[in-house]
């Protein structure tokens, strides 16, 4: 089969598609015929080897890799006891999308032709969505799931001892969303619109009529006001961006009110109590089972997934450079079976 891997640490350039042996389905697993590949974050972190994390915190890499956990595609075959614990059983010809071993395994060999699976990390895939926009919903969408909705886990957070647990959203709840047009954050701004809150969505101009037919109450443009300028009282502000000046955001909440960042920043814990703001953080997890409450959510209507761009396998390349110039609306995907 055709597959992407990378031989070192570096920029897209280390991409090379080659040729490399189909792998087998171990106990309770399954073999997927891969129609289509979403990009995440950590795709491109684990290409560049992680320079930015601590040692204590860098999970293991075994080179040459094959990077990828967002697929969607068709069951090709079953391994033993592939009964699973997830939204299976499935059986050979079944089209099935799945966030695959994360956090287990940071990159789990999803930007091939073929890829095993655990069956627990599958799940149906949405009957009203073609395989291209079906790989765009598993990590946006679970990530979403697990801040806004319900963490399903009880892992602790490798960057923060404080259990993240999302808050109640309804109609009396205002929720500002933070790079609303990306991947996660276009996801992020319906499940709270499917919640009642009123949702303010924070990105560029350009972004505005996109994010507005998703739903949001009310744009800010940041490249012509800051939030933290303009905004007060919120309930929820969910930073999709995060990183060192998700702080920002602390004016915008009222006392209660809470701070998700999606990437953890630079916080005082003295002052976030004297605000009376609570700031937590959660890694995303594999599940089949909240993929398919996702995916029932896609198939009513209420949840619909965006793309920016679209490459073939072979142009992987291409795709992480895409990626790297940023402003991306929805989703970036890799096609690779018809």
């Amino acid at each position: 089969m055709k597959a992407i891997r990378l031989y070192e640490f570096g920029g897209p350039a280390v991409l090379r598609h080659e040729d490399v042996p189909v792998p087998e389905p171990a106990p309770g697993e399954v073999l997927v015929r891969v129609h289509a590949v979403g990009l995440n974050p950590p795709d491109w972190y684990a290409r560049e080897g992680m320079p930015d994390v601590p040692p204590e915190l860098k999970p293991p890499f075994h080179l040459p890799l094959t990077p990828g956990t967002d697929v969607s595609g068709v069951v090709a075959a079953l391994g033993p006891d592939a009964g699973g614990t997830g939204a299976g059983p499935f059986s050979v010809g079944d089209e099935v999308i799945g966030l695959l071993r994360f956090p287990t395994a940071l990159q789990a060999g999803a930007y091939a032709e073929y890829v095993t699976a655990p069956v627990a990390d599958l799940a149906r895939k949405p009957a009203t969505l073609d395989h291209v926009h079906a790989a765009g919903l598993p990590m946006s969408g679970l990530t979403a799931w697990q801040y806004l909705i319900e963490l399903g886990h009880d892992h602790p957070s490798p960057f923060q001892e404080a259990r993240h647990r999302p808050i109640p959203l309804g109609t009396d709840t205002t929720v500002l969303v933070n790079g609303a047009a990306g991947g996660v954050g276009h996801l992020a701004l319906q499940l709270a619109k499917w919640q009642g809150a009123r949702v303010i969505a924070v990105a560029s101009g350009t972004h505005e009529a996109f994010l507005r037919d998703l739903g949001a109450d009310e744009f800010i443009d940041y490249t012509k006001e800051r939030a933290e300028d303009v905004v007060r009282d919120v309930d929820l502000v969910l930073d999709a961006v995060g990183g060192p000046r998700s702080r920002r955001f602390l004016p915008t909440l009222k006392r209660g009110g809470s701070l998700f960042p999606v990437y953890f920043g630079d916080f005082d814990d003295a002052e976030n109590a004297e605000l009376g703001i609570t700031v937590t953080l959660t890694q995303v997890r594999s599940s089949g089972a909240q993929l398919a409450e996702l995916a029932r959510l896609v198939d009513a209507g209420a949840v619909r997934v965006a793309l920016d761009s679209t490459f073939p396998l072979a142009e992987a390349r291409a795709a992480h450079e895409r990626a790297a110039r940023g402003h991306i609306q929805g989703k970036i995907v890799l096609t690779v079976a018809d």
